[in-house]
């Protein structure tokens, strides 16, 4: 039995946050009977009462939903957004079109030169590279040279 009360609690307070939500997030100008704030002092300070009377007086009414178009899918869904710019005149579409065309270039134009700079700096790196085996092969020769010179040309002596 008590677990019984302590549902219908939690439900009736449930219930009473609902409306209570539900009536400030109304629209004003929808709201039957009473003004939005007397609804909400209504519904805070009789919780049950209120709610109950909110929703038999006060809620304003729902629209039935939409199901969406009626007919077969567009095959261009991107054209059906509301408020999407359109040309008026086809002189407004050239005009967008030669700025998308100018946009593209300047695209291309950073892309080649990020890849001019890309290839100089791989070039760059691979010159380093070489330098340094370069080095390192003189380095090793020399060092080969000078104990190549310390030692007896005619061999080890017994």
């Amino acid at each position: 039995m008590v677990y019984l009360a302590l549902f219908l609690t939690l439900m009736s307070l449930a219930f009473w946050v609902y409306v209570l939500f539900d009536v400030i997030g109304s629209d004003a100008e929808r709201i039957r009977l009473l003004p939005k704030p007397a609804w909400a002092v209504i519904v805070l300070l009789l919780p049950k009462i209120g709610a109950i009377a909110w929703f038999l007086l006060g809620r304003p009414p729902r629209e039935p939903a939409v199901n969406g178009p009626v007919g077969p899918p567009s095959p261009f869904p991107e054209y059906e957004h509301p408020g999407r710019a359109r040309a008026a005149t086809p002189e407004e579409d050239e005009e967008f079109l030669r700025r998308c065309r100018e946009r593209a270039e300047e695209q291309r134009r950073r892309a080649r030169e990020f890849q001019e700079r890309e290839e100089r700096e791989r070039r760059e790196r691979e010159r380093r590279e070489r330098e340094r085996r370069e080095r390192e092969r003189r380095e090793q020769g020399s060092d080969r040279r000078e104990r190549d010179g310390d030692e007896d040309p005619t061999g080890p002596s017994v």
